[in-house]
């Protein structure tokens, strides 16, 4: 937050159909990217989190750091004692409040909200307006889709799925996929 940073374009390892994304030039794929001879500041954009961290595990040049970014329009401040891992990205118009540990590479898209004392492992991707109560803890690299809500206090093992509009009132085991109010794995359904 607060830095002025100087977009030089991106890489993908599907390269585009176009040469430029939003008047962004296309750079070449992963394997170019480890190539840099200096330093060079990094944003991995992959909104799954199993994707995402495939794309870092193939990073391995030393000249690559990856700056948590947070839009300047989010309800964040110092005071709140939040800490972030590295690789973090937080969309406009997030809420959090107080006592949050994000892990390493999460993504909070638009509008999601994190309640008091939240624990995020590394990888979690929250999708546009999902919301986290309070002493939530979610392992890593749970996935909560859209408008998805986990309630206070409730724990989500790692690389679980929760489903669009989903409500999670009750503990997930890791690797499951939860749809629905409440949320329940698919197996039930």
């Amino acid at each position: 937050a607060g830095a002025n940073w100087n977009v030089r374009g991106f890489y993908d390892d599907q390269p585009p159909a176009a040469p430029t994304i939003a008047g962004l030039p296309y750079l070449g794929t992963s394997a170019d990217l480890n190539q840099v001879t200096e330093p060079l500041a990094v944003a991995v954009a992959v909104g799954s989190s199993a994707g995402r961290a495939a794309v870092v595990a193939r990073l391995s040049s030393g000249q690559l750091s990856f700056p948590a970014l947070v839009h300047p329009a989010v309800a964040l401040a110092p005071y709140q004692r939040i800490s972030l891992g590295e690789g973090c990205l937080i969309q406009q118009g997030c809420i959090l409040t107080c006592d949050i540990v994000l892990g390493r590479f999460v993504l909070l898209n638009l509008g999601c909200t994190i309640g008091h004392d939240a624990v995020l492992g590394d990888f979690c991707s929250l999708m546009p307006h999902a919301n986290i109560g309070g002493g939530t803890q979610l392992r890593a690299g749970v996935y909560l889709g859209t408008n998805a809500t986990v309630i206070h206090a409730v724990r989500v093992g790692a690389g679980a799925t929760v489903g669009a509009g989903a409500v999670v009132v009750r503990e997930l085991p890791a690797g499951v996929t939860a749809v629905g109010v409440p949320a329940k794995a698919m197996s039930k359904y």
